[in-house]
């Protein structure tokens, strides 16, 4: 069910990941995301999903959450690989029936393709989402684009929008959820009938959706000002970060396995 989406969910757990600093493991997020875009051929994208399986073991990520994670995504993956694979018409052909035709560097780009998003979701959720908890996701943010302020751009109201944003992903997804059992329970059907009629089925979704979503805002912003919250300026910090050593030799070692991965691309290419 949709209450069952992880993504934007802080999973508590003591690994090497939970306790690396947030803006190590945000840089992290950036490197890791070039380098999926950049490799193309399948042994790079091999060594690559490796070094991310070795961070899930990491962050000890179960299957489970790692599942509830990627689930939600299988579908859009799935579309992408049949767009690429009908698409692309270089190579070997495999297999060819009327406008369909089917080449082993379509199957191998496509399947590439899909790999790709699949490994995107999961660095996002083990670098970001499941291992950082929303408050020191917003203060690595604001430390590492703090040099921005000199141009007078609001980094800790940028900050803090985007962790209130990630963090209520899950929120939305329980809340959508609710209000299609109750809708269901009130006679409504969103899996039959013809593609309009189920498209128009889930207007009786999105109105009480984005009612709710206005109120949570609503009173999320009253709780904010309520608390005094008037940005970041003369704010100060409970518990402030602190780069160690650890951290430190986390971010260079990571960071030389995903250049390595794309210079082994590079030179196969």
């Amino acid at each position: 069910m949709l209450n069952n989406i992880s993504l934007g969910r802080y999973y508590p757990a003591h690994s090497f990941l939970h306790e690396t600093d947030p803006r190590v493991k945000t840089i992290l997020y950036f490197i890791y995301l070039v380098a999926i875009f950049m490799v193309k051929e399948p042994v790079t994208i091999g060594v690559l999903t490796g070094v991310i399986i070795l961070q899930l073991a990491l962050g000890k990520i179960t299957p489970g959450i790692l599942w509830k994670t990627i689930k939600p995504i299988i579908p859009l993956a799935l579309f992408i690989f049949i767009i690429n694979i009908l698409t692309i018409k270089d190579g070997d052909v495999l297999f060819s029936w009327k406008f369909i035709t089917l080449t082993g560097y379509g199957v191998e780009r496509a399947s590439i393709m899909a790999v790709r998003l699949i490994l995107l979701i999961i660095s996002t959720s083990i670098l970001l989402t499941l291992t950082t908890t929303p408050l020191k996701m917003s203060d690595a943010l604001e430390g590492i684009f703090k040099p921005l302020t000199v141009i007078k751009i609001p980094v800790h109201e940028m900050a803090m929008m985007m962790s209130i944003a990630l963090r209520f992903i899950p929120t939305l997804a329980s809340e959508t959820d609710k209000i299609m059992k109750a809708q269901q329970s009130r006679g409504a059907d969103y899996d039959t009938g013809s593609f309009i009629n189920r498209v128009k089925g889930y207007i009786t979704v999105l109105i009480p959706l984005f009612v709710s979503s206005f109120r949570r805002a609503d009173e999320l912003a009253v709780a904010m000002d309520a608390r005094c919250y008037h940005g970041g300026k003369g704010r100060t910090k409970l518990n402030p970060l602190k780069l160690t050593l650890r951290d430190v030799l986390a971010g260079i070692m990571f960071t030389l396995l995903a250049v390595l991965v794309v210079v082994i691309d590079l030179s196969l290419r």
